[in-house]
């Protein structure tokens, strides 16, 4: 009987650690995914019509599990708004910095999202101190940003610097939404937290990008644009999302934040792989500083104490 209840007990701590290693491979071939697709695709209507497509088969899920829907104001609120920060601001600064700067960079500097979620977390939620040597962390993974930026100053795009400013304008804001949803949205069901964020956010990106980039039927429609919009859609947004927030209700979220560290290494696997990007020595240093600085803040050891502030 004990060894029946030790293995379910195994098996169950288990899963949290596959979902998170799942996540991590899907959302670092996002990158690659994003990039072809912006070959042929103008940014914000791509990234509108990908969560519009995605939040179908989940809608269909959720009303399949008939599991009951949120009915306070204060769920609805924080899903409608957690969702406009998400996809409509999030992404749509995602597809639109990394129109100008490559694969592997972009997701090296998303891998900031935990060391901004560290110093939130501080804040706002009360197991979840900023200890001295996490704040060593954040702040050596502060200096390999500063690295990357430096190695941009000279890039032939001139939108560069400023692709790189909105993908870690993203990163902020998906740490903070990550806080807030760990903190007030533990009870809200996650199939139904999706699907109200996705409708939320695709939403103002549509209304927004179709006036400025034109009538989608319109667009160039190669077969490789279909395929990384059906692979974004589908496979990149419609069940890592739901994983996600499950997760998040059964782990740190600065832990669950660190899945952008597996990302990071697929997507520049995959961006030197397949589009032959190359990391120069300023990327490279830069990398491993945002990189050592994660290592830091999650190594296994016994932390002094933490520093001083307020977490509600």
């Amino acid at each position: 009987m004990w060894y029946t209840a030790a293995a379910e007990t195994g098996a169950l701590m288990k899963k949290p650690i596959l979902v998170w290693l799942l996540l991590g491979l899907i959302w670092g071939s996002t990158w690659l995914f994003i990039k072809l697709g912006l070959e042929d695709l103008p940014p914000l209507t791509f990234a509108g019509i990908r969560f519009l497509i995605a939040s179908i088969p989940v809608l269909v899920w959720v009303a399949a599990r008939r599991r009951p829907m949120p009915t306070s104001a204060r769920e609805w609120t924080l899903m409608i708004s957690t969702g406009i920060v998400t996809f409509s601001i999030c992404y749509g600064l995602v597809f639109w910095g990394e129109n100008h700067i490559p694969v592997g960079l972009t997701s090296v500097l998303y891998t900031t999202q935990p060391l901004f979620g560290l110093l939130l977390a501080h804040f706002l939620l009360r197991d979840e101190p900023l200890t001295v040597r996490r704040l060593g962390g954040v702040l050596l993974g502060i200096g390999g940003v500063v690295l990357l930026f430096s190695h941009e100053l000279g890039a032939e795009d001139p939108l560069a610097l400023f692709g790189m400013g909105a993908i870690l304008v993203s990163s902020l804001a998906a740490a903070a939404v990550a806080v807030a949803v760990k903190r007030w949205g533990g009870g809200i069901d996650p199939g139904w937290l999706t699907v109200a964020q996705m409708v939320s956010g695709f939403i103002p990106l549509l209304l927004v990008g179709i006036p400025l980039e034109g009538n989608p039927l319109r667009f160039h429609w190669t077969p490789m644009a279909v395929t990384a919009l059906l692979y974004l859609s589908l496979v990149g947004s419609a069940l890592p999302f739901v994983l996600y927030y499950w997760l998040l209700q059964r782990m740190d979220a600065t832990k669950t934040q660190l899945i952008t560290l597996l990302c990071t290494v697929v997507a520049v696997f995959l961006g030197g792989v397949v589009l032959h990007e190359e990391l120069g020595w300023r990327t490279a240093l830069g990398a491993s500083g945002v990189l050592a600085g994660l290592a830091i803040t999650t190594w296994p050891g016994r932390d002094r104490a933490g520093v001083p502030g307020s977490r509600g």
